[in-house]
């Protein structure tokens, strides 16, 4: 079953809200086996939202549009709804009684204008809202289905978990489900992961995606299968694949970050890090800090000023001699131009070199990267934690 969600709201196109709903109904729609293909915004306007409902239509079974059944005149979901479905509204007298109901609860007097909740397209399904005003109704035409929830996630999660989910599971027979796991990557390019497992990116089941962020790249493998154990095993064996050719590419999985594991790995080494920063401003400490092993793993912290030999052998010697002054088991010396590249837009120019000292030896990289701007701290920043990273795990 193929669904399209439609968020309906001039506010979510002007950005003065940001829509949380969508994100939401579409990790639901993953555990009921639902393929969510497409997510549309539209503003409050019949006759757009009519066109994005009609071509919703063409390509999808199930289409789920959030918003717009309040009360007030701005409010034309149920309108946009009947008229894409060639459907007149009519007023469900049992709905109307169930508000009437609601506000009286509530203690609070029921506005004319709350009579409008209780129209509904013609031959639609009605389902009562017990946490709010706006009631919700499914259209079927031709064979697919509209569903119009409210805006108010608090109404809408509601709905979904208790009307709407068990509904989709009975027709899909409940035998789906879309499970996904994320395998998180650093300090190399995305176009140096695709040419690794670009064969493995054409799959149809279990499916392997990328998405590049500054700094690192995430793979994403999407498995669907009758049960969750039956999907679990696809993607294991997808993964075993993939961190075959990956290998230490990847510093971890799910929404782990790579000062998370940094910090994890020393301090179940009981390590102590002394860190020197020029260009990214402290921002390594601060994100270590920022860890609950913080103030287990840092052993001492400085900013360096007015440091003109950026090479790798410069690197190497404050690292080490940091790294014995201060008596820490490892020291990480990041040196790097911090008078360009201060446009967070602009283009990085530049040098920077990073240098990681431990007992055995140092290890040094440069990159033709340089300034302070957030690009630039972003990635320097990443590629210093896991040159400590691979140091700790040696």
């Amino acid at each position: 079953m193929k669904a399209e969600t439609i968020s309906i709201g001039t506010e979510l196109l002007l950005g003065q809200i940001t829509d949380t709903n969508a994100v939401w109904i579409a990790e639901q729609l993953s555990q009921v086996g639902v393929d969510l293909y497409f997510r549309t915004t539209v503003g409050d306007n019949v006759g757009r939202i009519v066109d994005a409902i009609t071509h919703a239509l063409t390509r999808a079974d199930v289409i789920i549009t959030t918003g717009g059944l309040g009360p007030t005149v701005d409010d034309v979901t149920r309108e946009a709804v009947a008229k894409a479905t060639s459907r007149d509204l009519v007023l469900d007298e049992n709905l109307l009684a169930q508000i009437r109901t609601r506000f009286a609860k509530w203690g609070a007097p029921m506005s004319e204008n709350n009579v409008r909740q209780a129209y509904i397209p013609f031959g639609a399904t009605p389902i009562e809202n017990p946490v709010g005003t706006a009631p919700v109704f499914i259209v079927e035409t031709g064979g697919k289905y509209v569903i119009a929830l409210p805006g108010v996630p608090r109404e809408m999660k509601h709905l979904m978990e208790t009307r709407i989910l068990p509904w989709l599971r009975e027709k899909t027979g409940g035998e789906q489900i879309i499970l996904s796991k994320t395998l998180r990557t650093c300090a190399v390019g995305e176009s140096l992961v695709d040419a690794k497992i670009a064969d493995l990116e054409t799959c149809p089941n279990p499916t392997v995606g990328l998405l590049a962020h500054p700094g690192q790249t995430d793979v994403r493998v999407t498995a669907k299968a009758k049960t969750r154990a039956e999907a679990e095993a696809l993607i294991q064996e997808m993964e075993a694949q993939v961190r075959a050719r990956l290998g230490d590419w990847i510093y971890g999985e799910g929404d782990e970050t790579i000062e998370e594991v940094v910090a994890r790995l020393l301090a179940a080494r009981n390590w102590r890090i002394a860190l020197a920063e020029t260009n990214t401003a402290g921002k390594i400490a601060e994100r270590l800090r920022a860890r609950p092993e913080g103030t287990r793993i840092i052993k001492s912290a400085m900013l360096l000023d007015n440091v003109t030999e950026l090479t790798e052998q410069n690197a190497a010697t404050i690292a080490a001699q940091f790294r014995n002054v201060t008596n820490a088991d490892i020291a990480l010396a990041v040196l790097g131009t911090t008078n360009s590249g201060q446009d967070m837009y602009a283009e990085d120019t530049g040098r920077s070199v990073i240098a990681v000292a431990t007992a055995p030896g140092t290890t040094t990289r440069a990159y033709s990267i340089g300034g302070i701007s957030e690009q630039a701290q972003t990635l320097i920043c990443t590629r210093a934690l896991d040159l400590v990273r691979r140091a700790a795990r040696r």
